[in-house]
């Protein structure tokens, strides 16, 4: 097989039930198409960076090592796969070195850091072998070794590129980076795959368009309306969604909806996002909720007043269905998260944002030009206030993200001062609030009222019991969950006592939830 000696691999694959080998994916059309996809990603963030990092990302698999181990270890040549290879082939570090010596150092090292972690992760500076400048001094042989190859001019030339103006700040530099990053690690994943995985690829479908989903919600908004009853509470509810999506048109940036409980901020807070996406043409919806629980039900109600079970994709830790089709494509979504409507949690937003697993950071490229919608905002946690508010902000100013802070009690993430003017805190700028009035609104839908005790004594859990069971509808809320089971187990053992607990597996609390609803609806004739 003669011809293999200029026919460089990227990768090789079998057909699917068969020993016979297909054709394999030639290199240069892997850097390019890789180069491309990553350039498209990347339109808002800086494609000519992007351009060059998907090009030389895998420069080393040129080099005579990597093409020997790829052929004879994978049994491609049969007629020599007798043969002893040796060691795994790394071929990361070359195009790094290249962008290095390529382009003046500050811009090499940049797409050097992309390049050297596109597989194993973002590398720190120094600190050990897998340390970047490590690699640098180290893998000189690997870089020479591709060189020598008959790589494509196409391939190897390029042109300094231009630092974007806002990157002035450590910060704003790192958040950058992991964006292109992004771009690169699920332009090369795709690539790969429609080579190796063709009906996996295939199975990814386009995300539906947000204006027919709009169109879909308000829809079904109006049905609603037009089928309610008239009350209070209703005309309450059609105030808070009229001022939300009158505050859609508004310019872009930071956002807070201050709802009670019981205004209907969930599907307020969606029309305000679908509005917005049409009057700004932004990409998609993320919905960040603090719990799990929380989130199952509120998919539930987008997919109803969507009426697309596939336009909600959730991504979580309990989301764990039986596998379809559609599940299936499902799945792929939440690597990328290209969908219309992501259904997620704060940990794995802000986590996502700030790390540097090729996993984790391969979505990030899809946050560019959405609307994140921070549910219970008050539930961010105060010790990670400051990097999380840093982020936030600079996706607003310069990556063309609409946040809003969707909570009954607002968090103090604003910027704030000492007497003397000095900033102690450095927050979110430019916070504008969507609700007229926030406190005149929490005064009318207060519908608690709270009545302590007089008496200090501590309430012993039998007699908390009895009290239970003089009541006709109860809900009572312990500290742990020990004390919940506890409890439960003093309460008469029937149908009417139900326990509700974290240590449920998603699915059964899911269905339990179900039940108490349905009961409540029954008990009061169709009301909540």
């Amino acid at each position: 097989m003669e011809h293999h000696e200029k026919e460089y691999i990227a990768h090789v694959r079998k057909e699917d039930g068969s020993e016979v080998w297909a054709t394999s994916h030639e290199l240069s059309e892997h850097l390019l198409a890789t180069a491309q996809l990553t350039k498209t990603f990347a339109q808002c963030v800086g494609s000519d960076w992007a351009e060059l990092a998907g090009r030389w990302h895998d420069l080393g698999k040129y080099r005579k090592r990597f093409q020997d181990y790829i052929r004879i270890q994978s049994g491609y040549e049969a007629e020599n796969a007798h043969i002893e290879n040796g060691k795994r082939a790394p071929h990361s570090t070359a195009g790094a070195i290249h962008a290095v010596k390529q382009l003046p150092s500050g811009e090499g090292l940049i797409i050097a850091y992309l390049i050297a972690g596109h597989h194993a992760g973002l590398p720190d500076w120094s600190g050990g072998k897998g340390s970047l400048n490590h690699r640098l001094h180290d893998g000189l042989a690997e870089y020479q070794e591709a060189l020598i190859e008959n790589i494509p001019d196409n391939i190897l030339i390029g042109d300094g590129p231009t630092l974007p103006r806002h990157i002035n700040k450590p910060e704003a530099l790192a958040l950058w980076m992991r964006i292109l990053f992004s771009c690169l690690v699920d332009a090369d994943f795709l690539d790969t795959e429609r080579y190796m995985q063709p009906k996996r690829f295939a199975d990814r479908q386009a995300p539906a368009p947000l204006d027919k989903l709009q169109s879909q919600f308000f829809d079904s908004m109006a049905k609603l309306q037009n089928n309610s009853v008239p009350s209070p509470l209703n005309t309450i509810r059609n105030t808070i969604l009229k001022q939300c999506t009158d505050a859609a048109k508004l310019r872009p940036g930071l956002f807070s909806l201050t709802v009670p409980t019981g205004g209907g901020k969930t599907l307020s807070s969606l029309a305000f996002a679908l509005k917005h996406a049409q009057v700004h043409n932004k990409k998609r919806i993320i919905y960040a909720i603090p719990f799990t629980s929380i989130i199952e039900q509120n998919a539930d109600v987008f997919r109803k007043f969507l009426e697309d079970d596939n336009a909600v994709l959730e991504h979580h830790s309990n989301f764990d269905v039986t596998p379809t089709k559609e599940n299936s494509r499902a799945r792929l979504a939440t690597e990328n998260w290209n969908a219309p409507l992501i259904v997620t949690t704060n940990v794995q937003l802000f986590e996502s944002l700030h790390a540097s697993r090729t996993s984790r950071c391969r979505k990030l490229h899809n946050i560019v030009n959405s609307i994140i919608i921070l549910d219970e905002a008050q539930q961010i946690p105060r010790d990670f206030h400051a990097p999380i508010t840093r982020v936030m902000q600079q996706l607003s100013d310069y990556y063309g993200v609409t946040w809003v802070l969707c909570t009954a009690t607002q968090p103090v993430l604003k910027n704030s001062s000492n007497a003397f003017g000095k900033t102690i805190f450095e927050g979110l700028n430019d916070v504008r609030e969507i609700i007229d009035n926030p406190v005149a609104l929490a005064e009318t839908l207060n519908r608690v009222k709270v009545h302590l005790p007089f008496d200090k004594q501590v309430t012993s859990w039998t007699a908390l019991a009895e009290k239970i069971e003089q009541e006709n509808c109860a809900l009572v809320i312990v500290n742990t969950r020990k004390q919940a089971r506890m409890l439960c187990e003093l309460l008469p053992d029937n149908d009417s006592t139900l326990h509700l607990s974290a240590n449920m597996c998603a699915q059964h609390r899911s269905i339990l939830i179900k039940d108490i609803k349905n009961r409540l609806q029954q008990k009061t004739g169709g009301g909540s």
